[in-house]
């Protein structure tokens, strides 16, 4: 029996080959969207006179979902478009060659209902964005640039201080704190123009049935892909690229049966950040995200490989990441879990096993109950659960770091076994505060065996 055989073996046994076999029953749940065999091909519904192609697209959608579905197929080519609205039983190919080039002019973009940061707006519309439709797809191996730079969404007027019809001043994520701070109602939470925030890339609110394979992203004004209350999701193969500010490439929220894999990650924010909601808006909802699969993917830059928070408001359950490799002096953490007493939250049931870290500039374990450096409030939050296996790592600053309150227990039964991790920088090696539970098995840290359990 090889080492590695057998440090999977023991490690099964650590924690438990039920919860891995839970797994292979939510990857039975997880259906993919099957298309009827009609194709619309946006080149036909451009007008000569039109110099964008968004009105073309979203007839070619629209037409395509009132016939009972089908592809609307982007060829070869570069095009320029708006917002696209993505209607039932439509799956939007993207050819080889094909290259969608978003606008960034917020003064042409609506306003639709959606979330920002795990609070509840209206705001200038997704590039790509459902509403309550099932089965639909975006699907390569084209490209969609989202054109954002210095120039355009990331200009510091953009985010400096304005002031409002009614005297207020404040940038536009005070405004919208400020909206979540006071409950206000929906229609005085209405962002637009250039009081909009900017828009993710892809946002499928409340749907059903959703696939993304093969394409590429790259240049996002904000989130690269948001699935919010949505469910059964499929993320294959989609290569992000994207180092703008809040650029996670992937944010699940309050989603369910959730399954990402062979993919590609190098991002500004997190590469994967599961969420449920901040907050007041969050309990309102009371939306956990659950059983969320990741394997088999690339993690390079970002804040953390895979990331629980730091709106995990509803809580989260059951997240599974196999087989994956994190490699990059810029990627700060490995797993990441992150809220404080003002959000609060549950987070239990993730399992994270055969992983191939080469740097990582932080930990392998990175958990913030104090995040933001936030240590009073009424929702303390509570992480529990939690077995990390068979990872190897070159370089980091610690193995493990926990970063609670004093005094609490927040984070609770965490299980690390059959782990070599190596270059650990800080004589430390774990910081544990706020913990219960800690146990280490066959971990080795820089070459000896770590004892220590707490």
């Amino acid at each position: 029996m090889s080492l590695m055989l057998a440090m999977i073996v023991v490690a099964s046994t650590f924690a438990g080959n039920k919860h891995w076999k839970q797994m292979n029953k939510v990857l039975k749940e997880i259906k993919q969207p099957v298309f009827a065999d009609r194709t619309f091909n946006i080149t036909d519904y451009k007008k000569p006179a039109e110099t964008l192609f968004t009105s073309a697209i979203n007839t070619a959608i629209e037409t395509c979902s009132k016939a009972g579905g089908g592809t609307v197929l982007v060829p070869s080519g570069t095009f320029l478009t708006g917002p696209i609205r993505m209607k039932s039983n439509v799956n939007l190919h993207l050819s080889d060659g094909a290259v969608l080039k978003f606008i960034t002019d917020a003064d042409q973009f609506p306003v639709v209902l959606t979330r920002i940061e795990g609070i509840d707006c209206y705001n200038l519309s997704p590039l790509i964005y459902a509403y309550e439709e099932e089965n639909i797809a975006v699907t390569g191996p084209g490209i969609l640039d989202g054109q954002a730079s210095h120039d355009n969404w990331f200009n510091a007027a953009r985010v400096r201080n304005i002031t409002l019809p009614d005297g207020t001043i404040g940038n536009e994520k005070t405004l919208l704190n400020r909206a979540l701070d006071n409950d206000l109602p929906m229609e005085q939470r209405v962002f637009k123009g250039k009081y909009g925030m900017r828009p993710q890339f892809i946002n499928f609110y409340r749907c059903k049935n959703i696939l993304l394979e093969d394409i590429e992203l790259n240049h996002s004004p904000f989130w690269l892909i948001h699935p919010l209350m949505s469910e059964n999701i499929i993320l294959r193969r989609v290569k992000m690229n994207s180092h703008g500010g809040n650029n996670d490439g992937c944010d699940p929220e309050s989603c369910k049966n959730v399954l990402i894999e062979d993919c590609y990650f190098d991002t500004g924010d997190d590469c994967i950040a599961i969420k449920s909601g901040k907050n007041g808006d969050g309990r309102k909802w009371n939306i956990p995200s659950e059983n969320i699969i990741v394997r088999n993917s690339i993690m390079k830059d970002g804040h953390a490989g895979v990331a629980i928070g730091s709106e995990m408001t509803g809580g989260c359950r059951n997240v599974w990441v196999t087989d994956c490799k994190m490699d990059s002096p810029h990627l700060q953490r490995i797993i990441r879990i992150k809220s404080n007493p003002q959000r609060g939250g549950v987070v239990e049931n993730v399992y994270a096993r055969n992983i191939e870290v080469g740097v990582c500039d932080l930990a392998i374990l990175g958990i913030e109950l104090r995040y933001w450096r936030t240590e009073t409030g009424d929702y303390l939050p509570l992480f529990r659960n939690i077995h990390i296996e068979n990872v190897t790592s070159q370089k980091s600053r610690f193995a493990v770091h926990v970063d609670g309150l004093p005094g609490h227990q927040q984070a609770q039964d965490i299980y690390l076994s059959n782990c070599k991790i190596n270059g650990v920088t800080d004589p430390r090696l774990n910081i544990l505060e706020g913990s219960k539970n800690v146990h280490f098995k066959n971990v080795f840290i820089n070459g000896t065996k770590y004892v220590g359990n707490k």
